[in-house]
């Protein structure tokens, strides 16, 4: 029989702790594992914004034909004007292509098929720590895997001259994956200023960046965030962006992202633009329509896009609280480690510093579910299960 030589495959470190969770019995239980937002009752609402943007829809569409292969036109508009801002050097030059894709991961596994198949990049190198699906995307679409230094946990914080000493050994025509904001797992991002190093770094050495750009609003707000990837843009005559809007419009079984080619010229925007969508159709042909018309719709909309930014700003100073919250009870527990650094983390995760043998003390003794790495999800934390999460973290420490 052929199946029957089939191996199993490893759970997957975040989606498989779900599973766990979910075939937990206890009522008590809380999950700090996967990456989404919940409001203080524990929910992942639906926007209001996204609601009214939904009824619109309803009045007035009238077909389910097929998208073409980049998906709905006024959506990669949209996502440009948010990449890049009002009038930038890039669109105004038209040097950027975007095509619809299905959520962050699958605009990743797009950028790195066109990558494989249409340019000499064969190396792309990740942060470390980074997200752990990055390696499973880049090395399944036939990339080799390199890792540059950017966490300490000594100190909590980024070691910017090692990162540096790492990519000082990348070859020209090689891949940077970079967080564009609230990096995961770490909440700890690169300052202006050493964005600008990272953008010189790469226009010298010839690197090519891939932006990872799927939390923009949750760390300081929507055009502060972007100012890494413009900084990088306005030095750099080539770049990648992957983005995703499962976070920012709570969208996360439409699966709606975008992958961004921006090239030297039109010229040359057009002809990758070409390959891309050639590898676009050998894989799923052409994006779900519903995600997309959402978000075009809500951002077209004066009315809709002032609503929507008005709740993403309710979801990113909710987690703002709960670190400032989170970190205080810990103190207030009697834990004696200074765990102040998670107050200063941008966006849904920290990287608490628990250990395995801690994290799965959490998890068998507690029903607390951590991913193995000690990455703590925020977003899931709320002034419910805070003490709960709190008295437990005192327990194992």
């Amino acid at each position: 029989m052929i199946f029957s030589t089939v191996s199993q495959a490893p759970a997957d470190p975040i989606l498989g702790l779900t599973e766990a969770f979910k075939a937990d019995p206890r009522q008590d239980k809380v999950n700090l594992g996967v990456g989404i937002y919940k409001d203080e009752a524990g929910q992942t609402p639906v926007l209001t914004s996204v609601k009214k943007a939904e009824a619109k829809l309803i009045e007035i569409e009238k077909s389910k034909s097929y998208l073409g292969i980049e998906g709905v036109q006024a959506y990669n508009r949209a996502v440009q004007t948010l990449l890049f801002g009002q009038d930038s050097d890039i669109t105004t030059h038209d040097r950027a292509r975007t095509a619809q894709a299905p959520g962050g991961t699958g605009s990743l596994r797009m950028a790195a098929e066109f990558l494989v198949n249409n340019t000499q990049s064969s190396t792309i190198w990740l942060s470390n720590p980074t997200w752990a699906n990055h390696q499973n995307i880049f090395s399944s679409a036939g990339l080799s895997i390199e890792s540059y230094d950017y966490y300490v946990p000594e100190t909590q914080n980024i070691d910017f001259e090692a990162m540096l000493t790492s990519l000082a050994n990348a070859s020209a025509g090689d891949i940077v994956l970079l967080h564009g904001c609230c990096h995961n797992p770490t909440g700890i991002d690169l300052t202006q200023a050493q964005w600008q190093v990272i953008g010189q770094l790469c226009l010298d050495k010839q690197l090519l960046p891939l932006f990872d750009f799927a939390y923009q609003g949750f760390g300081a707000g929507i055009e502060e965030d972007a100012q890494g990837l413009r900084t990088v843009a306005s030095l750099v005559p080539e770049l990648i962006i992957a983005n995703s809007f499962s976070k920012n419009f709570g969208l996360y079984n439409e699966r709606i992202g975008a992958v961004t080619i921006v090239a030297e010229s039109s010229e040359s925007a057009s002809r990758a633009f070409s390959q891309l969508k050639k590898t676009i159709r050998s894989s799923y042909s052409n994006p779900p329509a519903h995600g997309g018309l959402i978000v075009a719709t809500i951002l077209e909309d004066a009315a809709l896009r002032s609503e929507w930014e008005q709740e993403l700003t309710t979801m990113r100073n909710r987690i703002a609280q709960m670190r400032a919250l989170f970190v205080q009870m810990l103190k207030d527990e009697g834990v004696q480690r200074d765990f102040g650094f998670i107050a200063n983390q941008n966006g849904m995760f920290s990287f608490s510093g628990l250990d395995k043998a801690q994290v799965t003390q959490l998890r068998e003794e507690f029903g607390i579910y951590i991913v193995g790495s000690g990455r703590i999800s925020v977003a899931g934390l709320t002034k419910d299960n805070l003490p709960k999460v709190c008295k437990a973290i005192a327990h194992v420490l």
